[in-house]
């Protein structure tokens, strides 16, 4: 289920954008946010992201070619 608000990386990996049962660790979304491969907004020392942009990104921006 996929909603307009901010969640935290707990919430992001738990939202449904990813399938089930091949959900991403946490450490492999920090890893991502550290190095910009995902959306993500700071408040403070916060990190927070929008599903919507974060389930956009990855449909549009990760999409790994099948080999062939």
């Amino acid at each position: 289920m996929i909603t307009n608000s901010l969640t935290d990386v707990v919430g992001l990996r738990g939202s449904g954008i990813f399938p089930p049962g091949k959900e991403p660790s946490i450490r492999t979304l920090r890893s991502w946010t550290k190095l910009r491969r995902i959306p993500h907004h700071k408040v403070g020392h916060f990190v927070y992201y929008d599903t919507n942009e974060v389930a956009l990104h990855i449909r549009t921006k990760l999409m790994v070619p099948a080999r062939g």
